[in-house]
């Protein structure tokens, strides 16, 4: 059996905000190649998803299968970052991205009700929210100063930019990931 680590866990949530926060504005310039017509099938494609796993509640909102999903969520993001930095701005790694985010999105409501009902504690998802947009506001600072500073150094390119700031979010999705592993412990 599976028990949530509190202060690993408000981590994870911290970095996985940061996350969020660093990569908002990269997205737009990774999709540039994309047709119009491929965001709505996205969205068609999400919306089953998300369909199809709101059927599953019954079975999967329980602490072994929200640290599964959490963990898989981070994996598929660390995979298409690695294949954007291996095969940059293709209609195929733009693609690939689109995808693998879709993917993610697809959870997005399952993550949030299983946290809710597993944290069970008001304080403590007071403490998640707050970590969350820490997270995220720091990220999107921490963005910022970064974009400035290779513009500083003469790279000027928002494409050179988007490129460069995966080596960080390369760090980031690991040290999420290892976050998620010290989050959910096996019961002694």
């Amino acid at each position: 059996m599976l028990t949530l680590n509190p202060i690993w866990y408000l981590r994870y949530k911290f970095l996985n905000s940061l996350f969020l926060g660093l990569s908002v504005g990269a997205v737009f310039t990774i999709y540039a190649p994309l047709k119009p017509s491929i965001y709505s099938l996205g969205g068609i494609a999400l919306a089953l998803g998300m369909l199809f796993i709101a059927r599953l509640y019954d079975k999967i909102l329980n602490i072994k299968w929200f640290f599964k999903i959490s963990l898989f969520v981070e994996v598929v993001l660390l995979v298409i970052m690695i294949i954007f930095l291996l095969h940059p701005y293709t209609y195929q790694s733009a693609l690939i991205v689109y995808i693998g985010y879709q993917i993610t999105f697809m959870f997005g409501s399952y993550l949030v009700r299983a946290e809710t009902l597993i944290a069970k504690n008001d304080e403590f998802l007071s403490n998640i929210d707050t970590a969350k947009q820490l997270g995220y506001l720091i990220g999107m600072g921490v963005a910022f100063i970064f974009y400035k500073l290779l513009e500083h150094f003469g790279i000027s390119k928002n494409q050179d930019k988007v490129y460069d700031l995966h080596y960080l979010l390369i760090i980031v999705e690991l040290a999420i990931i290892f976050s998620i592993f010290k989050s959910f412990q096996k019961e002694k």
